[in-house]
C-alpha cells in the first residue's frame, strides 16, 4: 500500500522545478494531485512525467491574481470533496540589488510567495479534515540567514515562515499539522541564471554546499515534502524543516 493512497492533494507551482518533482512524487505515491500551476505546458508536461495517470488533475492560475487562486481552490474542493494535504510550493525569486529594486517587485514577490499561500490556506481550511489535515508551506532558508540580493525574496520567505508556525498553533486544536519546509539553493529553472542574474557575480553560493558539493536537486525536496505530508511524519508540526545539505549549519 502506498502511504498516499486515497488521499488528496491541492499543489502549487506543479510545472516545474520542486513542485513539480513534488506531484510526481505524490503521484508515485498513491495521491489525487490537484496541480496549479500558471504555465499550462509545463503542467502537461508534469502530467506525462507521471504517467498519464486520470489522477493528475491540472488547473491554469495566476497566483499573483487573489480571484484565480480563490477559483482554483473552489475547484480543487468541487473536483475533490476534501483536500487532506495543501502543498504551497510556487514562488518567484528576484536577485537584484537594494538600488535598483522596485516596490513593484516586492509587491510582485509577496504577491506569489505569501499572498497566495495564505489565502489557499484561507480558503481550503474549510475542506481539509480535522487530525489527519496537513499544510506544507516551501519557505527558504533566505527567510533566516544572510541571501544578498534577494532582500525582498528573503522577507517574503520570513513573512511565509512565521505565518506557517503561528498558524500550526492555531490549527493545533483541530489537529491540522503546518509544517515549513525550507530549501537551500536547488538547482531549479527559478534560480538556474542566479549566477550572472542581473549582472552579479554570484558564483560563491556554489562553495555554500558541503554535501555532495552541488546544489539541492528537486527530488531531495520532494522527498522531505511526501514525508511531511505522510503519516510517517505525524509528530512534526509547526517547525521549520531545512534541506540545504548542511550549507547553513
Amino acid at each position: 500500500m502506498n502511504r498516499f493512497d486515497g488521499r488528496n492533494v491541492l499543489l502549487t507551482g506543479a510545472a516545474s522545478g520542486i513542485g513539480r518533482a513534488a506531484a510526481v512524487r505524490l503521484l508515485n505515491e498513491g495521491a489525487t494531485v490537484f496541480a496549479v500551476d500558471r504555465d499550462e505546458d509545463g503542467l502537461a508536461e508534469t502530467g506525462k512525467l507521471a504517467g498519464g495517470t486520470d489522477r493528475f488533475v491540472p488547473w491554469q492560475a495566476d497566483l499573483a491574481d487573489e480571484s484565480a487562486v480563490v477559483s482554483a481552490a473552489a475547484e480543487a474542493v468541487a473536483r475533490l470533496g476534501r483536500v487532506d494535504v495543501l502543498a504551497n510550493v510556487a514562488g518567484v525569486l528576484r536577485v537584484t540589488p537594494m538600488e535598483s529594486l522596485r516596490l513593484d517587485d516586492y509587491r510582485q514577490i509577496f504577491a506569489i510567495n505569501v499572498f497566495a499561500p495564505v489565502a489557499f490556506c484561507r480558503e481550503v481550511l474549510p475542506h481539509i479534515p480535522d487530525r489527519t489535515g496537513v499544510i506544507v508551506n516551501v519557505t527558504s532558508t533566505a527567510a533566516t540567514k544572510a541571501h544578498p540580493w534577494m532582500t525582498g525574496y528573503a522577507a517574503s520567505k520570513g513573512a511565509l515562515l512565521s505565518f506557517s508556525i503561528s498558524l500550526a498553533a492555531e490549527l493545533a486544536p483541530r489537529r491540522i499539522r503546518v509544517v515549513p519546509i525550507s530549501p537551500g539553493g536547488v538547482a531549479t529553472p527559478l534560480t538556474a541564471n542566479r549566477e550572472t542574474f542581473a549582472g552579479i557575480d554570484t558564483s560563491w553560493y556554489a562553495r555554500t554546499y558541503p554535501l555532495w558539493g552541488r546544489p539541492g536537486r528537486p527530488e531531495d525536496i520532494a522527498g522531505t515534502i511526501a514525508y511531511a505530508a505522510s503519516a510517517d511524519g505525524a509528530y512534526l508540526n509547526g517547525v521549520e524543516v531545512r534541506v540545504d545539505g548542511g550549507s547553513h549549519s
